[in-house]
């Protein structure tokens, strides 16, 4: 059973999580007066931290990274209650989570104890070691997504530039007046080509058939050269994000900050009958 969760002012101590856990079994017997349950939940507990989930429909309700736990301790005396200390990813505030876990409360944290041990090891052998060297691939790839973003300011300014060239060819002659009928041909005899010549079947003066124009539309999602633009994000973008130097910062201030285990006293409310 899932008691809730409550705000706290520390990520560790023993006096914390008391005041925490007494605030919410306090909840607890509030909603119980007015006739509400207090919800089951599953735990899923991994290297990549501790999930919450509905136990029908397995959706996740909190996801605690291990890093970001900090504090863990059970209740010596029924060994039901037990809790952890968990900073949360959007506010930075450090949560109390409360459960009543049947009688496994000492089991579910040695396990999260574990489970943060074998996370920092992991850590130090996949990450904890090159974390310089992500960092300035993070950087370099900051810079390439600057330069493509300049890159494709570049190429709708010179699709402008086209454009306006385009119309400027249709409307006006070098005479300045309405294009002639009858082109005039170049030094091979030919009709002088236009990029902006529709396709047609007109056959040129020596009878051969011009070549059709390729169509504008094909050529957008191109570069200058006719190749695809390149996207430095289309792979690997899971392995190393653009904030991947906060994030390993972040995971290595958590882990060094290391995770407490504790055994305590939580039956501190007098009106818990099971107490």
């Amino acid at each position: 059973q899932f008691l809730g969760s409550t705000e706290v002012e520390q990520p560790k101590g023993t006096e914390v999580v008391r005041d925490a856990v007494r605030k919410l079994k306090f909840a607890r017997h509030i909603k119980k007066s007015e006739g509400q349950k207090t919800p089951k939940v599953e735990l899923q507990i991994s290297i990549y931290g501790v999930k919450i989930l509905d136990p029908k429909t397995k959706e996740v309700q909190h996801n605690c990274q291990l890093h970001r736990i900090s504090f863990c301790a059970d209740d010596k005396t029924d060994k039901r209650i037990f809790t952890f200390i968990c900073k949360d990813s959007e506010s930075n505030k450090h949560l109390c989570y409360v459960f009543d876990s049947e009688k496994c409360a000492e089991e579910i944290t040695l396990t999260i104890g574990q489970a943060f041990d074998l996370a920092y090891r992991k850590f130090l052998e996949s990450g904890g070691k090159d974390v310089e060297t992500r960092k300035q691939i993070a950087g370099l790839q900051k810079r390439i997504q600057e330069l493509e973003t300049e890159n494709s300011e570049l190429k709708n300014k010179v699709q402008d530039l086209e454009n306006q060239l385009r119309i400027t060819q249709v409307h006006t002659s070098p005479a300045g007046s309405v294009t002639p009928k009858s082109p005039s041909t170049d030094i091979f005899d030919m009709v002088p080509f236009s990029p902006i010549s529709p396709q047609s079947s007109t056959p040129t003066r020596n009878g051969t058939q011009p070549p059709p124009v390729p169509s504008r539309s094909a050529e957008i999602k191109r570069d200058l050269f006719g190749a695809e633009p390149f996207d430095p994000f289309s792979c690997g973008a899971g392995d190393f994000p653009p904030d991947i130097q906060s994030k390993l910062d972040e995971m290595q201030e958590g882990f060094k900050m290391g995770l407490t285990l504790e055994g305590t006293v939580f039956c501190l409310d007098p009106l818990d009958s099971r107490c």
